[in-house]
């Protein structure tokens, strides 16, 4: 394994195509690994619970991965096909060990992935991740094989998603009677969950990609290929859409006219609901730096406080519970409701939009109205990898970008980041004016490749 220079954890685990770099041994090896360095503290045989999506790779690496847990002394509880917030939540609710989830999320089906959480329901924080690692690195020296009855077991369950399900309608337990909802379930994971949970709210539930077969998870469906849900919603008269990925984490909605409603704009509405009721913790709300302007001139409006941090709902989560906020989370739709929940979670951030709704009687357009989604222009600079960092010490480039947002006067900005995977510096600009801003982005980007080469 010495050959793996780079990282085997992402900001999201452990990905890659299944059976070819996500392979059945690197499964087991994690499952050896996972479960020594996460129960190394226990005095007893410790339990980790295990579930997956829908994708057809899941059997072949949740069984790998349990035959590692219990090749080093732990038990397994496997639980199937849940949301990755089901695993996040029943982890803490059975008081097991950890939890794993077996998922690609938002990726197409021939990805897979396995991500940890510890007994808490959180994700692992980098330094675990590290010793996990560093035993697969090393051929597995010094994990301790058990024999005879030391040996650990796997226990099936299939009321986990019951649970689950009885968690979210409790936390929030909105009255839907006679609202007419279409949701797209991705073919993934929320395709038994998040209809059920709606039916037993009292709402009149149109469901689409809720067949999956293993293979067609996200394909041309869910949050990432939202077309078909903006159309149905119109065609069925429906007062709003509900889009999920594979895993269920993230929720994207569409208002009754068919337009997108993002998760910057969720989080307004749901976020100035639970301020004006008083529920808004700190009074502060936890984004990323890709977040909208706009998000941030309506908090700015409304007197919410708001904090960014870097890309990732790791960040997100971890700067929550530094400020003691219990709402954050990310554009692209995932959302954490922290009193909930320990991760972003479709099913929750859907029910406490919809609650928005029934409470106060308005249409999603009128409430997505909050706040104005500034356009965006994104280029990309190519910049040698090991320079890609480094961009911000030529004297030219920071004067651009310092006579840029000096130009926009608080009505723009400019956000460039290097990329996490590729040689690229990524130029982001807003404002309201979107071919002036499309022009700029070119303008940076060339110069930062000029420059930097």
């Amino acid at each position: 394994m010495e050959n793996i220079m780079a990282r085997l954890f992402g900001t999201d685990g452990v990905r890659g195509v299944a059976n070819e770099e996500l392979t059945p041994l690197l499964a087991m090896q994690l499952g050896q690994a996972g479960a020594t360095v996460l129960t190394k503290e226990k005095a007893h045989k410790p339990t980790i619970m295990v579930g997956c999506d829908t994708r057809i790779s899941g059997d072949m690496l949740a069984n790998a991965l349990m035959a590692g847990v219990c090749s080093v002394g732990a038990n397994a509880v496997y639980v199937g096909v849940v949301p990755t917030p089901a695993i996040a939540y029943l982890t803490r609710r059975y008081r097991v060990d950890a939890g794993v989830v077996i998922s690609a999320s938002h990726n197409p089906v021939e990805f897979n992935g396995i991500k940890f959480f510890d007994g808490d329901g959180y994700k692992l924080p980098d330094q675990l991740e590290d010793e996990i690692e560093n035993y697969i690195r090393n051929d597995m020296k010094g994990i301790k094989f058990v024999t005879g009855s030391r040996v650990g077991k796997i226990k099936y369950r299939s009321d986990a998603r019951e649970e689950y399900i009885n968690h979210a309608v409790k936390a929030v337990s909105v009255e839907l009677t006679g609202m007419k909802i279409v949701v797209d379930c991705a073919e993934g994971a929320s395709y038994y969950t998040s209809v059920e949970a709606l039916k037993e709210l009292g709402a009149e539930v149109i469901a689409i990609h809720n067949n999956p077969d293993g293979t067609n998870i996200n394909a041309n469906c869910g949050s990432t290929h939202m077309e078909e849900l903006q159309a149905r919603v119109v065609y069925e008269k429906a007062q709003v859409g509900l889009a999920f990925d594979g895993d269920a984490d993230r929720l994207l909605a569409v208002d009754e006219n068919g337009k997108i409603v993002d998760g910057d704009q969720i989080m307004a509405i749901v976020g100035n609901h639970m301020k004006n009721k008083g529920t808004l913790k700190q009074n502060k709300i936890i984004v990323t730096v890709m977040s909208n302007l706009g998000f941030s001139l309506m908090a700015k409006e409304r007197q919410i406080g708001i904090e960014q941090t870097k890309v990732g709902d790791r960040y997100v989560l971890e700067r929550m519970k530094e400020v003691g906020a219990n709402l954050g989370g990310e554009q692209s739709g995932h959302i954490i409701f922290l009193d909930e929940n320990t991760t972003g979670d479709g099913l929750l951030s859907a029910l406490h939009l919809l609650e928005v709704m029934a409470e106060t009687g308005r249409k999603l357009s009128d409430l997505a109205s909050i706040m104005e989604v500034l356009p965006q222009a994104l280029v990309n600079a190519k910049v040698p990898n090991h320079k890609k960092e480094s961009y911000m010490e030529y004297p030219e480039i920071a004067d651009a970008i310092d006579q840029l947002t000096k130009k926009f006067d608080g009505q723009g900005r400019v956000l460039i980041r290097p990329s996490g995977t590729e040689p690229l510096v990524r130029v982001m600009i807003e404002g309201k004016d979107q071919k002036m801003i499309e022009e700029e982005a070119g303008k940076l980007a060339a110069l930062i490749t000029n420059t930097v080469l």
